[in-house]
């Protein structure tokens, strides 16, 4: 519905995040449009950790249904996946309806060169959800995993202004002095003067065990899946089904909060092979020290007033 790449026209597929919004007599809605193929499970994953109601689209094709709802296929996963994010609400749509591209306009854009636009664009614009605080221009933030520090020189909500974010809302913030290069899918904004997240050094999670095609390796501790209470101390290996606390290092820099401070940063699931291998929620973690991170000249100045 939202797409608007020549590359996601022609196939009829979703490749980047889009969103739009509207409004009734007593809510205020944003529309955030998530793909569903494997090779863009990343972009969905994004998406759909800012929502608050899923609408799936189901497909009603002959055979297609039965494609998308069987074990591990797209439409059974993305239902699991919304709800390990902590997605309560889901609403279901049929779709056996085309369109003829013909009848659709293509507009080209250029947001930095002002293309087809109301105004030109202003430099780097981070996307993300508000999840906890409050959202100000002038705040000082920190990204983690990188502990890149700068100001926030301006938010907005679809294309308005605002002078503060509240949580729930999706907006977009000008930064000072940040290159595009400088911030990556995963990164988390935060008050640099109040609990900033950085990176985690290791985490133990409770997990459960999805779609594994063998078993994992001792050094666990199984629980009861619904009680969380120890059943097997040590056991030799852990299998489709079975729930276990599980001490976990990341290979690559990441932020993560527990879940019984920070709920939305407190689940993850871990995927391998186009497949979701187990879900979980974060018990403690150890974080490192962000020392050596970038500063921004215009972080530097604030902080000093």
């Amino acid at each position: 519905m939202l797409d608007k790449l020549k590359a996601e026209c022609e196939p009829g597929i979703t490749i980047v995040i889009t969103s739009w919004k509207f409004k009734t007599t007593k809510y205020y809605y944003t529309i955030i449009d998530a793909p569903k193929y494997r090779d863009f499970i990343n972009n969905m994953i994004t998406d759909t950790s800012q929502a608050n109601c899923d609408v799936l689209i189901i497909d009603s094709t002959t055979r297609g249904f039965e494609a998308g709802i069987s074990k591990y296929r797209q439409t059974c996963e993305h239902a699991f996946l919304a709800f390990t994010l902590g997605v309560k609400q889901m609403i279901c749509c049929c779709n056996k309806v085309g369109y003829n591209l013909e009848n659709i306009l293509f507009v080209p854009i250029s947001s930095f060169e002002g293309d087809n636009m109301i105004e030109r664009g202003i430099g780097t614009v981070p996307l993300g959800r508000v999840e906890t605080g409050i959202h100000n221009p002038g705040m000082v933030v920190t990204f983690g995993p990188s502990g890149l520090k700068t100001e926030v020189k301006s938010i907005e909500m679809h294309h308005e202004a605002l002078q503060e974010a509240l949580p729930g809302d999706n907006v977009g913030f000008n930064v000072k002095n940040v290159d595009v290069k400088d911030l990556k899918r995963g990164y988390v904004a935060s008050n640099f003067g109040n609990d900033p997240a950085q990176e985690a050094a290791n985490f133990t999670s409770q997990i459960i065990i999805m779609n594994h095609p063998g078993q994992i390796g001792n050094g666990y501790a199984s629980i009861d899946r619904q009680s969380g209470k120890e059943l097997k101390k040590e056991p030799k290996f852990l299998k489709n089904g079975d729930a276990g606390i599980v001490k976990m290092v990341p290979t690559k820099p990441m932020v993560i909060e527990t879940f019984s401070e920070y709920p939305p940063l407190g689940r993850f699931a871990v995927r391998n092979m186009s497949q979701t291998v187990t879900v979980g929620v974060i018990k403690s973690m150890e974080k490192k020290d962000p020392t050596g991170a970038k500063v921004t000249k215009s972080a530097t100045k604030e902080g000093g007033k």
